[in-house]
């Protein structure tokens, strides 16, 4: 609303100077401290109001200005009289929020820094590509060394990039920017990408066009993946309406008889081969549970492998299946709608317990793949 921002940014300011709250060394708290959290409703009426943009989220008339300033400025300065413990407390709140403000800026500004003394020294673990045209060049982003090596390995060195993560990063849904950047899988992640993060976002800066989330095909993988689709949806949001975030699709199965392999990306797949031989599903040996090759109980010699990782292939496997662009199968992560994604990921990464709690309960019976 036109002269509320600046009215409750400088009431705040001036009435924390006199009562010493705010000491002399220590700068004003800024708009964007005193608006975190806050929510007002200001009800204004205008003979004939004038909108800015096709949106009309704006008001246009100038008149307006000066008189919502004066009389919030005046209403808000009694309140805080008379109720000094609010006033404290609201203080306080916006107090934190410029802590937690100039803490994020120092960790981000740590990375940029970090980045320009080294030359933009890519992370060590990073195994960058020779191509320097980001419209050429690919990044996949891998869970655990073992996929990393194997990947690095079978890439195809001129356009792809390989950045290995260890474990699951941290949660960004709950995390402030500062806590964040100290997380090293994060760190690597932000300096790889080249773009920056935050205020110094420049997507011009982008070194891969391509941006390849390759994960398990099982619990441990959808959940490293959700947590990077939460990493990229709240602070590299552009880059997702750019079209530039992929998800990889490994294979779970190969299915071999004698020399003939196929690899199958689902059950049904698999059932698809197995009926194109002849062979039934049931006669499937499943005894043995701690074997991941399944033999079929014919004289045909059909064997199934289940990949329980990206681990277990071996660089020529996962070049063929999820690797080779003339093969492989690319999800592209798309935001249709903005509104309803982040309401998602708030349900399922947020700090609340009961939205997440209601929506495991209302999906229990439709789960799949549970892994206890």
């Amino acid at each position: 609303m036109t002269g509320f921002r600046s009215a409750l940014t400088r009431t705040i300011n001036t009435y924390a100077r006199e009562k010493g709250l705010l000491k002399e060394k220590e700068d004003n708290l800024t708009a964007e401290d005193v608006r975190e959290g806050i929510v007002a409703v200001i009800s204004v009426r205008v003979e004939e109001p004038q909108f800015e943009g096709q949106t009309k989220g704006k008001l246009g008339n100038a008149e307006v200005r000066p008189a919502v300033e004066s009389a919030f400025a005046e209403e808000l300065t009694m309140y805080f009289e008379e109720n000094p413990n609010e006033a404290k407390n609201i203080f306080l709140k916006c107090a934190l929020a410029a802590r937690a403000r100039i803490a994020a800026r120092a960790a981000r500004d740590t990375v940029i820094r970090k980045g320009a003394l080294e030359g933009m020294t890519l992370p060590g673990k990073l195994a960058d590509c020779s191509s320097r045209s980001p419209e050429d060049s690919e990044i996949f982003i891998v869970e655990g060394d073992s996929a990393g090596g194997s990947a690095k390995q079978g890439r195809d060195r001129e356009f792809q990039a390989i950045l290995p993560l260890r474990g699951k990063i941290l949660n960004t849904e709950q995390a402030r920017i500062d806590r964040m950047l100290k997380n090293n899988e994060i760190k690597s992640l932000v300096v790889a990408l080249g773009t920056s993060i935050g205020e110094t976002f420049d997507i011009e800066k982008l070194r891969y066009h391509k941006i390849v989330i390759m994960t398990d095909a099982d619990v441990d993988g959808a959940h490293i993946r959700t947590l990077l689709l939460t990493f990229f949806y709240r602070y590299f949001k552009s880059l997702v309406e750019g079209g530039f975030i992929y998800i990889a699709c490994p294979p779970l199965y190969k299915i071999s008889k004698g020399k003939e392999s196929h690899y199958a990306f689902d059950d049904e797949e698999k059932a698809r081969i197995l009926s194109a031989w002849g062979i039934e599903e049931e006669e499937v040996d499943e005894n043995d549970e701690s074997d991941d090759e399944k033999e079929v109980k014919t004289q045909k010699k059909v064997s199934i492998q289940r990949y329980k990782g990206l681990g277990e292939m071996n660089p020529e496997q996962l070049w063929e299946t999820t690797m080779d662009p003339e093969v492989r199968t690319l999800l592209r992560v798309k935001v249709e709608d903005a509104e309803r994604a982040d309401h998602v990921f708030e349900t399922l990464m947020g700090a609340d317990v009961p939205p997440r709690r209601k929506f495991i309960q209302t999906h229990a019976k439709n789960v799949k793949n549970l892994d206890i």
